[in-house]
């Protein structure tokens, strides 16, 4: 018995072996934590990626021998000043000997690392030229060499945009014809406009404009509940087209009417319509898509909408926090997204356009396409702005043609690096001219705030010494009404503010216009590689495309650049662009009211409202002129 008692192991020991193994496991622990943040300081400083090429292992290996280089010089100067806090001058020493070894290790892993990056990088050069040549593209996420397809991207962007739409509807479901629409509680609304309860935003929107073109008062002079029925499909679109009304009405099936007003505001200022208008690219949009100032101005106008409904930070809960930040995130999604569909539009519609030349069987056909393209420049040229964006489409669509062409038809590609060089001159000049226009906007906006500022105190001055001189000619007396003076003091104030806001907007709007130079380049230096690099066709066939587009290219530029497209200055046409502007305002409120303006009637009335101001200045000039004489008489 006592045998037994003696083998067997009491509750201490047991709960000693338990003790002994959880202090291993908590080490281990530990330890890995600690492997694993040695592992992301490594990945930080040292690239490890797999290069592209010879090029890319070199470019990685000099930033690898870089960081470590830096790394290592921080760390001798860090390390003494942090052990010195900590220990003093015993601190200090530890800290020295530690920041040396630094000093050492951390430059010479760069060196080894830069090595292996370049050897990789050499090694896969012979994969990366016959990739290239089998019309390959390199995946910078996935690190690896793939066949594009440029139906397939289309594909993934309709799903992409799909689930976006369902996301922020709350719904687990696309809008897809067959399946079961989400449940909300009164369907109402959506009845009226004629859309599921799936519907994206944009479907609510193309269904608003088709059913109040129907039902306008202007259309059914002879339905007297037509202005009623326009009215009830207006508000029903308000509640729909915003994102947290219609969250409401799907829920509850009563619209948040604080909201309304929110929501009616955000549908009147519709960014799209506005600068499609003021910039005049009804006529390009096939080829460069929604201008990014345009999508960006809309991005913004629903941040502030939404920020504004969460005014009230100091109380707000720490998931309402990250809900309001999540829906950001999301929104940057979005206009990630946005500008890829854009892009891929612009290649479906540029392999749309160049049919008839990848049909053509002589030279005769392809010299017939050639003046198809110029007529249609011609046509481009004759609106405002039209010049300047021939100039910057045709010289995109020109150089990216040549640059494809000469690295598959030139000797070693010759041509195709000339037209790289050429093209990375002309992006340094544009980057340039953002530069100095954002300097000029910046100069010109500071200086138009001082000298309100200064007009504004000096009219003050004034207010105040008239009010001093009229109380003390009427003391003893009753009090004559003075509104109209201080009226004609505020009116001079208004106009005086009004002059120098004028007075920026040349500076403004060329910062913008050079902020669309960059980015339609840069959608359709995108959008031609994908027509070019599509495995959905032979090579043969992309380079017949690549020729195509740069006859595009030579045609829109030389129309462009004969019509003064290159020396385009806004600051000596302002009254065009005052024009331009007033008109895009009216465009935008008359689309929300569900009337359809096409590009003929802003046009022309963008020339009536010029002929206008013009001779309301003609008229207040010769009544200044009338009133000097009669000062002089």
């Amino acid at each position: 018995m006592s045998t037994e008692n003696n083998n067997t192991p009491n509750n201490s020991q047991v709960q000693s072996t338990d003790n002994a193994l959880s202090e291993q496991d908590k080490q281990k622990q530990e330890m890995e934590a600690e492997l694993a943040e040695a592992g992301e300081i490594f990945n930080t400083l040292f690239s490890t990626r797999k290069p592209k090429d010879g090029w890319a292992g070199i470019s990685s290996g000099l930033k690898s021998v870089g960081k470590g280089t830096v790394a290592g010089v921080a760390s001798l100067i860090a390390q003494p000043i942090a052990g010195a806090q900590e220990g003093g001058v015993k601190g200090f020493f530890g800290g020295l000997a530690t920041g040396v070894a630094s000093a050492v290790a951390l430059p010479l892993t760069g060196v080894c690392v830069g090595a292996y990056q370049v050897g990789r990088g050499v090694a896969n050069s012979v994969e990366a030229m016959n990739a290239s040549n089998a019309g390959m593209q390199w995946d910078s996420d996935k690190r690896e060499w793939v066949f594009y397809h440029l139906s397939k991207e289309k594909e993934e962007v309709e799903t992409l945009e799909a689930e976006l739409n369902a996301k922020k509807t709350g719904s687990t479901t696309t809008n897809v014809v067959g399946m079961d629409e989400k449940k909300v509680k009164d369907r109402k609304y959506y009845d009226m406009l004629g859309v599921s309860t799936n519907a994206s935003g944009g479907d609510i929107k193309k269904a608003y404009y088709k059913e109040a073109r129907k039902c306008h008062p202007d259309k059914c002079p002879d339905d007297p509940e037509a202005a009623a029925k326009f009215q009830a499909l207006g508000h029903a679109y308000q509640i729909l087209s915003n994102e947290k009304t219609r969250a409401s009405y799907d829920k509850n099936g009563i619209p948040d009417s604080s909201s309304s007003a929110d929501a009616n505001l955000e549908n009147e200022i519709d960014p799209l319509v506005f600068f499609a208008v003021m910039f005049g690219s009804h006529l390009v949009e096939p080829y460069v898509g929604e201008l990014w100032i345009a999508t960006t101005a809309d991005t913004m106008i629903k941040d502030a909408m939404e920020t504004q409904s969460n005014m009230d930070l100091e109380n707000m809960s720490e998931e309402q926090a990250a809900q309001m930040l999540a829906g950001k995130a999301s929104n940057n999604a979005e206009m990630m997204l946005k500008q890829r569909k854009r892009e891929v539009k612009c290649a479906l519609n540029l392999r749309e356009k160049i049919v008839p030349f990848m049909e053509a069987k002589d030279e005769e056909a392809k010299e017939a396409f050639a003046a198809m393209m110029k007529e249609e420049a011609e046509k481009i040229a004759d609106t405002s702005f039209g010049a300047t964006f021939l100039v910057t489409i045709g010289f995109a669509l020109q150089v990216e043609g040549e640059e494809f062409l000469g690295f598959q038809k030139s000797a070693f590609g010759v041509g195709g690096h000339a037209a790289r060089i050429k093209k990375q001159r002309k992006s340094m000049a544009n980057n340039f001219k953002i530069f100095g226009a954002g300097i000029n906007a910046a100069t010109t906006g500071r200086k138009a705030m001082k000298e309100m500022e200064t007009v504004q105190r000096e009219i003050e001055e004034k207010k105040r010494e008239k009010l001093e001189r009229d109380g003390a000619n009427n003391a003893g007396e009753s009090k004559k009404d003075d509104s109209s003076p201080h009226v004609e003091l505020d009116e001079e104030q208004a106009r005086i503010a009004q002059q120098k806001m004028e007075e920026t907007i040349p500076a403004l709007l060329e910062l913008a216009w050079a902020i669309n130079i960059r980015d339609i380049t840069k959608t359709l230096r995108h959008a031609c590689k994908k027509l070019f690099t599509d495995a959905d066709v032979p090579m043969p066939t992309r380079i017949q495309r690549a020729e195509a587009v740069r006859v595009i290219g030579n045609e829109f530029y030389s129309i462009g650049k004969a019509r003064g497209g290159e020396q385009y200055d806004i600051k000596k046409d302002m009254d065009d662009v005052k024009a331009r502007a007033e008109v895009a305002v009216m465009t935008t409120m008359a689309k929300a009211q569900g009337q359809e303006v096409d590009t003929k009637d802003t046009e022309d009335l963008i020339r009536q409202a010029k002929n206008m101001r013009a001779e309301v200045e003609k008229m207040s000039a010769e009544n200044a002129k009338a009133g000097e004489e009669e000062k002089k008489n």
